[in-house]
């Protein structure tokens, strides 16, 4: 079989869109000969639905695939043309960058990135099959391998490519099928034809497949609609990048623009949503909740008077406009009169129409929890394969799929990132250990510990992983360490020094504080950094000049002046400001820690266990949960069935010891 073989790679990615890029990437990084095959090499990380990166939740991904190693915020950061920090008004826990991007450029800058690492080829092919062998009596992680593992793909023109590890990133491509009214077509995504020969292959496989839903809105052109009659949405003054590596946006910015529905674009879409796809019967698949069409909205928001829509351009030199909140899949008719319903939009000319797509998905609870099916060795999915929905969403599958094929290759332990690490281990820990039913989106409400999972602590919580498995090279390796050093000595001078209230900096605070009289400082003592940025009244931005002097009094002979970043700032503000809930969060994620410590042994049988529902047994079994933490996360397991479990397993392994013995 090996000799049949055309070419040899350590790792095969199939498909180039946000997850497969990051797997690939951080794949290469590690430095093993890596392949990326897609069906169109022109339309690598094409941004098919919304041109944008980030926004609620969804920066903390990018902000974590980024301190892994990956790409997608050096990429955004290098082509976005208005950035906005969301959720300013709240607190430091929800904080979360947004880019609008240059869709044609994000593509082009992406290709530029993989094309420059050395350790990866990129491919132009359809892959149909998996090539698979009996695979050896073993265990990996501390379960038993399956009885078959992956050792290639097959092409549609009938190569075969030897891989040591393989990883499915299809997106919507796996049996693509088109609605945009009563018309339907096969396709990945419009103007690009679908995967159905690969498709085929894993449900002969035997994996537990289902069809989802998701679709795009029309697009405009610009040169046609009234911005007069529409709100300007500025971005940032200052924008805040997505990598910790950008140390600052350059390239010029634009505005987008918001608009509303209203009663005569409701009574359009009422008046013929028997025509929708999604109502008529026509599409089986389940659609995203949390990113319903306008269609679904009207009908399930009755009472709702109007919604809010987004004009966004999709570039800087196309005149392309991107209707967000308006995702439909009626016919393109009933999409014009929709359109020109709206206050502004009654001369728009459509360039492309709204559509939505059904697509094949595997359910994530055939995965482990570093992503390797558990049917297959060596096989992983990363993406919308595993039901997700969004760009960074797939984009931290991605990069967890690549590193631990690598790793897989290598020999080496995986890497799983729990859920007191990150939000890329909220989602994965979500997928594997509870399914889904629907398009999964992340939120920060899905987070235990928000407050201790920031934008601006990703990088210490997960660069020193990346560091060690191989994606994060040395220079930024030292450059975060430099980092760590700043935070570090400007968090000592707060805790050790007090404000003097003859200085300038401190006249101006004591006097914020109350505490001067007549220019005369009137409390019992100064107060140390820490104690001012308890008050509420005080910021760090009132104590920046004071940390900086300080800095300098203290290792600027030797080292220069360290220079303390806004966001390192801001970091340390918050630290402190919310230090008696981040200790009370660090209690419970060790009491989290502990649980997901206690290992389910891959022999136990959940039918010994007496008092478990058949209902019980049936979901652990299928599971197969590796903790009991994860155990408890599974939708239906009560903490009285894990307790339990953890009764059984201890009286199991007391009986084996005690056989031992004798």
């Amino acid at each position: 079989m090996l000799s049949s073989f055309t070419e040899k790679y350590d790792v095969v990615v199939v498909g180039a869109g946000h997850a497969g890029c990051e797997a690939a990437m951080a794949a290469a990084r590690m430095g093993l000969k890596t392949a990326l095959y897609t069906i169109n090499l022109d339309l690598i990380a094409q941004m098919s639905c919304n041109p944008a990166v980030g926004g609620i939740a969804k920066g903390h991904l990018v902000r974590e695939i980024d301190a892994l190693g990956g790409v997608m915020g050096e990429v955004i950061d290098a082509v976005g043309i208005q950035f906005r920090l969301l959720n300013t008004s709240r607190g430091p826990a929800v904080w979360s960058p947004r880019a609008q991007a240059d869709k044609k450029q994000y593509r082009v800058r992406m290709r530029q990135v993989l094309e420059s690492e050395p350790n990866l080829r990129i491919k132009q092919a359809e892959v149909v099959d998996l090539v698979l062998e009996d695979s050896a009596v073993g265990a990996h992680h501390g379960v038993p391998l399956p009885g078959r593992r992956v050792i290639g793909i097959r092409l549609r023109d009938g190569r075969t490519v030897e891989a040591g590890a393989v990883v499915i990133t299809t997106g919507t491509f796996l049996n693509g099928l088109i609605h945009c009214g009563e018309n339907t077509y096969p396709a990945g995504r419009s103007g690009e034809p679908p995967s159905v020969m690969l498709g085929e292959a894993l449900r002969r496989l035997g994996f537990d497949v289902a069809r989802l839903k998701t679709g795009t809105p029309p697009r405009l052109d610009a040169r046609t609609l009234d911005f007069a009659r529409f709100q300007v949405q500025q971005g940032d003054p200052i924008p805040t990048p997505f990598s910790f590596r950008t140390r600052a946006i350059t390239q010029p910015q634009t505005v987008c623009w918001i608009g509303y529905t209203n009663a005569e674009t409701h009574r359009i879409i009422r008046a013929n949503v028997h025509r929708a796809p999604l109502y008529s019967g026509q599409i089986k698949g389940i659609g995203p909740r949390y990113c319903p069409s306008i269609e679904d909205k009207i009908v399930k928001f009755p009472d709702k008077p109007q919604h809010q829509l987004f004009l966004e351009p999709e570039g800087m030199d196309t005149y392309e406009i991107y209707v967000n909140g308006m995702s439909t899949s009626m016919p393109i008719d009933v999409q014009m009169a929709m359109v020109k319903s709206i206050p502004g939009l009654e001369r728009a000319e459509m360039i492309r129409p709204g559509y939505a797509i059904e697509y094949d998905m595997v359910q994530p609870t055939e995965l482990y929890p570093w992503l390797e099916t558990k049917k297959i060795a060596n096989l992983f999915h990363a993406g919308q394969i595993n039901g997700t929905t969004g760009y960074e969403e797939a984009g931290c599958q991605g990069i967890m799929a690549g590193i631990n094929a690598g790793l897989r290759v290598q020999g080496k332990d995986p890497l799983i990132i729990d859920r007191t690490q990150g939000y890329t281990g909220i989602l994965i820990d979500d997928l594997v250990s509870k399914g889904v039913d629907e398009p999964y989106r992340m939120f920060t409400s899905r987070a235990e510990f928000r407050l201790h999972l920031r934008i601006d602590n990703a990088d210490e919580r997960l660069l020193p992983l990346g560091y060690q498995v191989g994606t994060i090279k040395q220079k930024d390796y030292e450059a975060f360490l430099e980092k760590k050093a700043r935070i570090s000595a400007a968090t000592k001078f707060l805790l050790e020094s007090r404000l003097d209230p003859a200085s300038r900096v401190g006249r101006a605070v004591y006097a914020k504080l109350g505490l001067l009289r007549d220019g005369e400082f009137i409390g019992p003592s100064p107060l140390t950094g820490v104690q001012l940025l308890k008050r509420s009244e005080i910021s760090i931005d009132d104590l920046m000049a004071w940390i900086g002097e300080g800095l300098q009094a203290a290792v600027g002979a030797h080292h220069g002046v360290p220079l303390l970043g806004r966001e390192e700032a801001r970091r340390i503000e918050t630290d402190f400001k919310y230090e008696g809930y981040l200790q009370q969060q660090e209690r419970h994620m060790e009491r989290m820690r502990r649980s997901e410590a206690r290992r389910i042994p891959e022999w136990f049988d959940y039918r010994k266990v007496s008092g478990l529902s058949r209902e019980v047994v049936e979901k652990l079994t299928r599971v197969r949960p590796l903790t009991l933490g994860q155990a408890l996360r599974i939708p239906g397991i009560t903490p009285a069935a894990v307790s339990l479990v953890h009764c059984y397993i201890e009286i199991f392994q007391r009986r084996a010891a005690e056989q031992a013995t004798l």
